[in-house]
């Protein structure tokens, strides 16, 4: 079983749904309320926990109800805790989504709260982790301090570092330097690079500008379109899955998680695309974000049936 550990985001989402979302000083009637596990860290975690993984996330939440939830899904899951900090006087981080039941699209509103709060020392407090992981993973929901000293220690122990840029944040362009996989949608890889993805063209374009910053290989996700994968020489792209979405919270999540299973387990990188594409699809047709993660023998399933690929 491969190992993957990393700084991340533990928050509970509030979602409400809702025939249309609301225009500014409208007041739509919603249809349901659902509280659930989430945060990009956690559902990342989460994915590829149910992907096959053994995952360590290093993370912080409160001691109050939302933190509960997010105990409660870590139980059940059985998934290690042994690096998540509660501090009894602090707020677990939180998620206000919006989802359109007409086409299933999303508006989020994050607080971070106790995630702001993850440091550079939570993050070499677990360095003997790094040390026989098989990848790290992470991603913009923490603190940028704690991203770089999960790169700084990947790099000691010679472990992939994959790192997906989400939510868009303002950076030091020197974090992007030594990135073995980097994993932005569409958006962010405009937003990183000044380039825009809407076209193969494009995706070479920015990906490009990744390289000028240092990343070793560029993975961009590009929704209905499918991902972009290159590393300067190779050049990939994988169709998305056709599947009646539900719910896209999370989708990138559960794309993120799946990937880093199958780069821990050291499979070729077409084939972890193929892979982590199926993780993707699966998870838009059920509810939720965490919850929504795939499990192993399902993702494989669907591997075979859409790409006539065995793991």
């Amino acid at each position: 079983m491969a190992k993957i550990i990393g700084p991340g985001s533990l928050i509970v989402d509030v979602t409400g749904f809702a025939p249309h979302l609301p225009v500014a000083g409208e007041t739509t009637k919603g249809s349901t309320l659902r509280f659930g596990p989430g945060g990009k860290g956690s559902n990342q975690l989460t994915a590829a926990h149910r992907a096959g993984s053994e995952v360590k996330i290093i993370s912080r939440r409160g001691d109050d109800v939302l933190g509960q939830i997010l105990k409660k899904h870590y139980e059940t899951e059985g998934m290690s805790e042994e690096y998540i900090h509660v501090d009894p006087s602090g707020e677990t981080g939180s998620a206000l989504i919006e989802i359109d039941e007409s086409n299933a699209q999303n508006r989020i509103i994050v607080i971070f709260a106790a995630n702001e709060l993850v440091t550079a020392e939570t993050v070499r407090a677990a360095e003997k982790d790094f040390a026989d992981c098989d990848a790290v993973l992470t991603q913009f929901e923490t603190t940028v301090e704690a991203v770089f000293a999960a790169k700084e220690l990947a790099k000691k122990y010679g472990k992939p570092f994959i790192l997906n840029p989400a939510p868009f944040i303002d950076v030091p362009k020197e974090l992007f330097d030594g990135v073995d996989y980097i994993t932005p949608n569409e958006t962010e890889a405009e937003q990183f690079t000044g380039v825009n993805v809407d076209s193969i063209e494009g995706c070479r374009a920015a990906a490009a500008k990744f390289f000028e910053m240092g990343v070793k290989h560029v993975v961009i996700t590009l929704g209905v379109r499918g991902v972009y994968y290159t590393d300067g020489t190779t050049e990939l792209t994988v169709p998305a899955i056709k599947v009646k979405a539900v719910e896209t919270t999370g989708a990138g999540d559960a794309f993120n998680g799946g990937f880093a299973t199958a780069i821990a387990e050291g499979v070729p990188v077409d084939v972890a695309l193929k892979f982590a594409t199926c993780t993707s699809a699966i998870s838009v047709t059920r509810l939720g974000s965490s919850p929504s993660m795939p499990y192993r023998s399902e993702i494989l399933e669907l591997m075979k049936k859409e790409f006539n690929e065995e793991l």
